[in-house]
């Protein structure tokens, strides 16, 4: 057995969650928050048999789209401790997936 953690976008979380469901898998979702942009994510955990990670996987992948946005940047001005903010285009969205064994599974 496998628990799949699968951080994935707060604008996929929806459409992801209800692929996975409709698959089949079980899933718990936990808000979460980047450590980059602050933004908000959503990490699921979901239990599965070892034959069927690549299924989830491959759902996660297919509704988790990356895109481009504009944020504010940081720039310093010649040292002089002047700051102001600059437009910067970043790539967000897509997923993040760990796998790990899971020794022991109980539902009481």
């Amino acid at each position: 057995m496998k628990l799949i953690f699968a951080i994935v976008s707060k604008d996929d979380k929806s459409n992801v969650n209800h692929h996975l469901i409709e698959a089949g898998f079980s899933v718990t979702r936990l808000s979460s928050q980047g450590g980059f942009l602050q933004a908000g994510n959503t990490t699921l955990l979901i239990g599965t048999e070892d034959e069927r990670v690549d299924d989830c996987i491959r759902i996660i992948e297919e509704y988790s789209k990356t895109r481009k946005e504009v944020v504010a940047g940081d720039m310093m001005y010649g040292g002089i401790g002047v700051w102001d903010t600059v437009p910067l285009e970043v790539t967000v969205g897509g997923a993040t997936i760990f796998v790990v064994n899971v020794e022991r599974f109980e539902k009481v």
